[in-house]
């Protein structure tokens, strides 16, 4: 049964062809949300019994969809792209290259095709309620027969996280008919804690120093202030010489902690909206063990985003089908690189700073920052310092010798306000002869080297226009 009725019927009519097609080529996106979209996909397929090729692609534009239809497959399914970039499936559908089957979340493009998957096409917000992840276990629901896929929606919900879906920290509107699915399969836990990355994996001194939603002075990006703060709440730190982790803490513990943590923020004067954010839904799976990147949503994605970024979708790919041996241990060793190239993109921000115009702010880094990170980096750059949240944030990184990459990045308050950035990106970018897409708080586009500029004021242009 597909659990979001609107979606039922879609789900099922690309579910039926699937079914009827000899073999299909399997073409996703490669962040969190791609990669799960993918996985999901691959074994709803698999246990259909469909014969499914893969293929990664970390954008999806006129030369890539090209190579796709030089693979020769009479049947190709888009997952966590291909709604963007409909006129052009759209073309290679009508001189018989392949038939499209899309599955994805993103703003849809003026055309029309006749297996079509997107929670926009039936009033779902792509960007709070339902990622690719989750659209392709609709579909994966509406494939089963004899396999109950409900397993699947632990990776469906580690890629709603991933793309930044929840929504004051809880995932809502669709996903939540998907945790619901998962709880009642036993196969995820859905709880109130520490709402802070690295519960599972880190110490906890770095666990509080690297707190930045909220800041907590004294405490946030202070190695020794955490340690302190700590010892002044009586929690022991390590346990046989070894660092204890916030899922070591008894429930005690934890409750000590986050009241001393609250009590510091309101005597420092952080707000309580911010201080509201310490608490809150978090999404873990039970039959992981504790301690682990694989049992918590959020550090689960922010692993998969290691892989594909750095040109292995095919390690995130295997650890989403249940490989814990090679592929787990390489994909630990990329996130450990993913993390040192987060930390000095984010510095190099900090150094070089943003230059700001009187409705949108935006940086340059070249080839300073990896063109695959730069949207993170932006999106983390919110709240430090010269960075203003209610400015959208533009990023520019170098693709290659010919081509810009463009990340943007709002807050909900600004989309609240009227801001589209997938609209805006949209627009500013097939001004100078490029193109891209994506969602209200999030997008990203490809453009002609030297055209920065141009894009910036035709992208000011289209954010004064939905803010006003």
């Amino acid at each position: 049964m597909v659990p979001v009725p609107e979606l039922a019927d879609r789900a099922r009519a690309c579910a039926d062809r699937l079914r009827s097609v000899d073999d299909v080529l399997l073409a996703s996106h490669i962040d969190a949300d791609g990669l799960t979209s993918a996985a999901i996909a691959a074994q709803a397929l698999e246990r259909a019994g469909v014969p499914t090729e893969l293929v990664f692609k970390n954008q999806l534009d006129d030369e890539e969809i090209a190579s796709i239809a030089a693979r020769e497959f009479e049947t190709v399914l888009f997952t966590d792209f291909g709604s963007g970039q409909l006129e052009t499936i759209a073309e290679h559908a009508a001189r018989g290259d392949f038939e499209p089957i899309i599955v994805d979340h993103h703003q849809p493009a003026d055309a029309e095709t006749q297996y079509h998957l997107n929670p926009l096409l039936e009033g779902i917000d792509g960007a709070s309620e339902l990622s690719g992840a989750g659209a392709c276990y609709l579909l994966a629901r509406a494939l089963e027969a004899d396999v109950d896929n409900r397993d699947l929606a632990k990776l469906a919900v580690v890629g709603a996280v991933g793309d930044m879906q929840a929504v004051d920290g809880e995932l809502v509107g669709a996903n939540r008919e998907i945790v619901a699915e998962g709880v009642e399969a036993d196969i995820l836990k859905e709880g109130t804690d520490l709402a802070l990355y690295g519960t599972q994996t880190r110490p906890l001194p770095k666990l509080l120093e690297y707190a930045d939603r909220p800041r907590i002075p004294g405490v946030s990006g202070d190695q020794s202030g955490s340690i302190q703060f700590l010892e002044s709440v009586g929690i022991p730190l390590k346990d046989d010489g070894e660092w204890r982790r916030w899922v070591d803490l008894s429930m005690a513990e934890r409750q000590s902690v986050i009241s001393a943590l609250l009590q510091r923020g309101v005597d420092r004067g952080v707000s309580a909206d911010a201080l509201d954010s310490l608490v809150g839904t978090t999404y873990t799976f039970p039959g992981v063990s504790k301690g682990t990147e694989l049992r918590d949503a959020s550090e689960f994605s922010t692993l998969l985003n290691a892989t594909a970024r750095y040109e292995r979708a095919d390690v995130g790919l295997a650890v989403c089908l249940g490989d814990r041996g090679d592929a787990l241990d390489r994909a630990r060793r990329l996130l450990a690189n993913h993390r040192r190239n987060l930390s000095e993109g984010l510095e190099w921000v900090r150094e070089h700073g943003v230059e700001t115009r009187p409705s949108v702010q935006f940086f340059d880094a070249g080839e300073a920052i990896r063109e695959t990170i730069v949207g993170i980096v932006a999106g983390m750059a919110f709240g430090t310092s010269g960075v203003d949240r209610d400015r959208p944030i533009v990023a520019f990184a170098e693709k290659s010798d010919q081509e810009i990459k463009v990340s943007a990045r709002g807050t909900a308050e600004l989309v609240g306000r009227g801001l589209d950035l997938s609209a805006a990106v949209g627009t500013a970018s097939r001004a100078v002869g490029g193109d891209g897409g994506g969602h209200d708080i999030a997008a990203g586009a490809t453009i002609p080297g030297g055209s920065q500029e141009a894009f910036i004021d035709r992208f000011e242009e289209c954010v004064v226009e939905q803010l006003a």
